[in-house]
């Protein structure tokens, strides 16, 4: 068979953007097929971008340029608590501006251990981005303005069947297919997954609105989200450009959803604490329901599917999209390691052996988060907006409360590290139980499964900079013969780089002599010596069998 590209991606989102990308890096041709045209702006949606997508757009060379855009560098990225948008503010969580991003200590957002801290960026600035810089790489082709339509595969690849601009059908030859198609997707339709769960949790009015002169009603200072509390109406407000343009989320009632009953006017304003004289400008409508579903399968044979098109939740802790970024990173890992051909066959059920389990974890942080805002949103005091010593000391209640509830999402570090792979056929397991954690908090752990800790290396340089494409290895005492493993790796084909990481500031996590991490951070093992039968281990994490340990 002829092949078109190695890799087909259905669907150009942030999802599928960031898997070409990653893909283009490994040296794999890549098709990426898209309904929408180049650069027609997407939803607004998607307003943060995740510590550990961060790290991986910093591997892919462009996440100064994700830092640079959205909001202006001066903007505070904080989340205020407030009656109304116009109102009184009773709490607030204070996140620095992206100018201040590698300096500020200031706050529960700030000394994240990693090189690239999170940022507020909203999709309609990050995903033309993506495009942009995709479409320059020499390995990927953007076919937009492109219909999927269906797929078939054998043994040797997949054929997938698109129909072009001019309505004409034409088939595309590949190796794989990437389902980054959406909620909707037909991709997860085809190889007979089905989405499990909550199909109801809450109703969203959403309304980008552009309200010039609105800041100059606001009292204080600036905020990124802005969460509304009063006994008519609760929302969130989010600012897009942090000029005019703003996203107001209304949450409706079971019954407002099925009467439709909610005057989408009317709300705006018991939101934003304006009258009827106050101008703005509808610039866009989309109304959604918040669910947990998580897909009951992510792969059939050469096709899987990552993103909304594999779960869908509320995006509480900013991971929805970063949820699918985190898939398909996962993914085109393995896809590199087997296209590469130092991968064995035990490889390729990696991905979802590693991400499903995941996936059910933090769908379930996110609803259980979710449960809580909802109890929170019925809990409003009556004389929140009172004048007198009453409604002071109802804010200042109330206002704690809100805090402590959700300041676990704005700082998620939880999310973002605590995760740990304890299902994967190709990590090297020693008998220790990876830390639990939470939505905010985790603890450090090198347990193989786990986050490699991050470390500064000389000259400041973090340890993912120096990661190799495939695995590395770790050599905290030089004294430790490695000669064997290198050997066993270079036998094997596995790209292995050794990384002697030089005494003084290594956390305490690290406790032993050697640990191998692989690119996508995760310990594969850790020893105090290399293991009798190095080959048996690297066979292990090669995916060409199990391994005893």
């Amino acid at each position: 068979m002829t092949y078109d590209a190695d890799v087909i991606i259905i669907g150009a989102g942030p999802v599928g953007l960031t898997a070409a990308m990653d893909l283009d890096a490994r040296g794999v041709p890549v098709i990426a097929v898209e309904e929408r045209r180049f650069l027609e702006p997407p939803s607004v949606k998607c307003n943060h971008v995740a510590a550990r997508t961060m790290e991986r757009f910093r591997r892919l060379g462009i996440a100064g340029q994700v830092r640079a855009a959205g909001l202006p560098a001066d903007y505070p990225h904080d989340v205020a608590f407030r009656t109304t948008l116009t109102g009184r503010e009773f709490a607030r969580i204070p996140i620095p501006p992206s100018r201040e991003r590698y300096t500020s200590v200031t706050g529960p957002d700030t000394a994240w251990p990693t090189p690239e801290s999170p940022h507020r960026i909203n999709q309609i600035f990050l995903e033309p981005l993506l495009a942009r810089h995709a479409a320059g790489l020499p390995r990927v082709t953007l076919l937009n303005s492109t219909r999927y339509e269906s797929f078939e595969q054998s043994a040797d690849g997949v054929e997938v069947t698109v129909t072009d601009p001019g309505g004409r059908r034409r088939v595309l030859h590949g190796r794989y297919l990437i389902g980054a198609d959406g909620g909707r997707s037909l991709v997860r339709k085809q190889i007979g997954a089905k989405l499990e769960g909550d199909a109801v949790i809450g109703y969203v009015q959403s309304t980008c609105i552009r309200a010039k002169g609105l800041y100059d009603q606001m009292p204080g200072r600036r905020a990124w989200g802005y969460y509304n509390f009063n006994p008519r109406r609760n929302g969130h407000v989010y600012a897009i450009d942090g000029k005019d343009t703003f996203l107001v989320h209304n949450h409706l009632t079971p019954e407002e959803a099925g009467s439709g009953s909610a005057d989408r006017d009317r709300c705006i304003r018991a939101i934003l604490g304006v009258d009827d004289d106050f101008g703005y400008e509808v610039v866009s409508e989309e109304d959604w329901v918040a669910r947990r579903l998580v897909a009951d399968r992510f792969r059939d044979g050469r096709a899987f599917i990552a993103g909304d098109a594999a779960h869908l939740w509320v995006p509480y802790g900013g991971y929805g999209m970063n949820a699918g970024i985190a898939d398909v990173l996962n993914l085109t890992w393995v896809l590199g390691a087997i296209l590469g051909g130092w991968a064995g066959p035990r490889m390729i059920g990696a991905y979802e052996a590693e991400r499903l389990p995941i996936t059910a974890q933090v769908s379930k942080f996110a609803m259980g988060h979710a449960e809580q805002v909802i109890r929170n949103r019925h809990e409003i005091p009556a004389a929140i907006e009172d004048d007198g010593e009453e409604g002071r000391l109802a804010r200042e209640r109330f206002g704690r409360q809100a805090y402590d509830l959700n300041v676990q999402q704005f700082a998620a570090a939880g999310l973002n590290f605590g995760y740990s792979y304890d299902q994967s056929p190709i990590i090297g397991y020693d008998g220790e139980s990876p830390p639990a954690y939470t939505m905010g908090g985790y603890t450090p752990a090198t347990v193989p499964g786990c986050r490699a800790p991050h470390l500064w290396l000389e000259h400041g340089m973090s340890l993912y900079d120096r990661l190799g494409q495939g695995y590395s290895l770790l050599r905290f005492d030089q004294r430790a013969d490695i000669a064997g493993l290198a050997a066993a790796a270079a036998a094997a084909g596995l790209p292995l780089e050794v990384i002697d990481v030089p005494a003084g500031a290594v956390p305490a996590e690290y406790r032993h002599a050697l640990l191998i991490c692989r690119e996508d951070q995760h310990v594969a093992w850790r020893g105090d010596q290399a293991p009798s039968d190095p080959a048996a281990l690297i066979d292990l994490l090669r995916g060409a069998e199990t391994w005893g340990g």
